[in-house]
């Protein structure tokens, strides 16, 4: 149940009844006629903009068309009060009994309440980490893979059909460094001294690498040129890595569906593919790229190209995909991996990028605009840094990696869940600092507790009714007289628990699933309120002594509250507490 779409649907209800009275004209659209909480809670529970937006094209007064649409409004039983604001906004406010309804809904619909079929089962494509295959995962790609995964579980929780894939980088120059450095320690686990220089990759993660491999070769690699062991070295480093980064986004909660590699793209026609299909709808062509900006004449040696002509789908310059010497441009292959997708019947593409690929969203978008023609959105959401700080200083590299902080660095010290939620407590293109004694603080300052605690308090409450020999099972609790539940501050939270299938599909719709954090951490504040103030207000705590039937009815809204959080923290992949420890 929305109880937001419900009162529009009200609204356009009433609008059809003036229509028929004469009082509106007919044909008018309401397709901008909106139903929101309004920006001051003194002024109501709701608002709507009807009479602005239908003023015109109705040739009436806003104030006119408002007071009449208040008049049907308020003959029913649900509306308390529509009072005309200003020019001609409404502002509703509703009876008790909607709120008391809500509560009654959560518990009846548990974890399905928020659910929406707004997506319709559309396949949506969600690449997300896709890091090098290079070392383990840093805390940069901690919170891509986080902001990704949240993001999927919150457009599955929507309606929409959704892949979770990670695109492997493995056919760049990197993968030859990263086996050039395998071989290093290959060397050095068969007694040899070796040297890491600039441009390899010194960390320690690949000292069980090396040792593997010299099980399994001996010394046949010993003194022997590259060409002899380069190739197979390079699949051989990248299964290690790979395993070694499924290892890390397990011990995340993050699981892939698909796991797509680079590689297979090269000598197998699929780039020639995608670029064909682009000079089908005439968007190749061999030219000459004007000077980069800041680059003089003198400095920029003009030289023809193969051509992307990606202006035409809104990127600032057009793009090489075939350098004047035959070879592939890095855009060639990402074309080429778009295409696949295209080809795999997605209706939307969903793309999270660390917050360096900011040069590379308008380019990519021009690419799957020209390959879907202008039929699959593709959605680039760039997660920006992440600064780490323990005791007060910034935490220092891990010696494993060799050179940053890896996502198990921050796993092992503060757990999943935590991890999890603090990284979705900032919007994904804010940085964010992340403090580890803050994150493990028990105060209200600190997010992760505080959404965490209330589920606990409810969890408390239930077992202490139950100890007492009140009935506190979800059966019992639906079955509660809830006429009861009249307090501001009860109500209070009821209105939150209200807000949280709009909340879904906002969050939803706009790809944003920090939104749920936010959200969680407000409904957390809500009920923690309404907690403290049954410290001096006896009739507001919980557990009403010698009255089993108003135990229940307050203890419905506190189950209702652990229902949301718990549906919430789900779709953020983090476990509710049963009890604090």
């Amino acid at each position: 149940m929305n109880l937001f779409a419900n009162i529009r649907t009200l609204v356009l209800d009433s609008l059809e009844t003036l229509v028929r009275e004469g009082a509106l004209p007919e044909g008018l659209s309401y397709d901008n006629v909106t139903v929101e909480p309004p920006r001051d809670a003194a002024h109501g529970d709701m608002a709507t903009n009807a009479a602005m937006v239908l003023a015109k094209p109705a040739g009436l007064k806003p104030r006119d068309i408002a007071e009449a649409l208040a008049r049907h409004l308020e003959a029913d039983g649900r509306i308390d009060g529509a009072e005309v604001a200003g020019p001609g906004f409404l502002n509703l406010r509703l009876s008790p009994v909607v709120w008391q309804e809500v509560v009654a809904t959560v518990l009846g619909e548990g974890t399905a309440y928020g659910r929406s079929d707004m997506g319709q089962g559309k396949k949506v494509n969600v690449e997300y980490v896709s890091a090098n295959p290079t070392g383990p995962l840093h805390v940069g790609h901690t919170r891509g893979a986080v902001f990704g995964d949240a993001l999927a579980s919150l457009l599955v929780y929507a309606g929409h059909d959704v892949t979770r894939e990670y695109y492997i980088n493995d056919g760049g120059a990197q993968v030859d460094v990263l086996a050039r450095s395998v071989y290093l320690r290959y060397l050095e686990a068969l007694g040899q001294e070796v040297a890491f220089e600039d441009g390899t990759y010194p960390g320690d993660y690949l000292i069980p690498v090396g040792e593997a491999l010299a099980k399994e070769k001996g010394d046949a690699w010993v003194d022997q040129p590259e060409d002899v062991w380069l190739e197979e070295l390079r699949d051989y480093a990248t299964d290690a890595m790979m395993a070694l980064i499924r290892e890390d986004l397990a011990a995340l909660g993050v699981e892939m569906d698909v796991f797509f590699s680079e590689k297979s793209l090269y000598g197998t026609g699929r780039i020639e593919a995608a670029l064909a299909d682009l000079e089908a709808k005439g968007l190749i062509y061999e030219g000459v790229l004007e000077p980069p900006k800041g680059k003089t004449p003198e400095d920029w040696e003009p030289r023809e190209q193969t051509l992307f002509k990606s202006t035409e789908h809104g990127d600032d310059v057009d793009r090489p995909v075939k350098k004047s010497d035959g070879g592939w441009t890095y855009f060639a292959p990402d074309i080429a991996y778009h295409y696949d997708k295209v080809s795999r019947g997605f209706d939307a593409l969903i793309d999270v990028f660390g917050a360096d690929h900011g040069g590379y969203v308008k380019r990519m978008k021009a690419a799957v605009s020209a390959l879907s023609g202008g039929s699959v959105p593709l959605d680039i959401k760039l997660t920006q840094l992440v600064r780490l700080f323990k005791n007060g200083e910034p935490f220092k590299m891990s010696k494993r990696a060799g050179n940053f902080v890896t996502l198990r660095d921050v796993v092992d010290q503060v757990g999943p869940d935590v991890t999890r939620f603090v990284m979705l407590t900032r919007k994904n293109d804010a940085p964010l600092d992340f403090d580890f004694d803050k994150v493990l603080e028990q105060s209200r300052e600190n997010p992760v507790f505080y959404v965490q605690y209330a589920n606990a308090r409810v969890m408390s409450v239930l077992r202490k009714a139950a100890d007492a020999g009140i009935a506190a099972d979800d059966a019992a609790l639906r079955a509660a007289d809830l006429a009861g539940l009249t307090h501001e501050a009860e109500i209070k939270v009821a209105k939150k628990l209200a807000e949280w299938p709009r909340l879904v599909e906002i969050a939803a719709r706009t790809n944003e699933p920090h939104r749920v954090a936010f959200y969680l951490n407000e409904l957390a504040a809500d009920f923690h309120a309404l907690w403290n103030r049954g410290n001096d207000a006896t009739e507001l705590r919980f557990i009403q002594e010698g009255d089993s039937a108003a135990s229940q009815s307050k203890m419905a809204l506190a189950r209702a509250v652990s229902v949301v959080i718990s549906a919430g923290l789900g779709i953020l992949g983090v476990t509710p507490a049963q009890e604090m420890r």
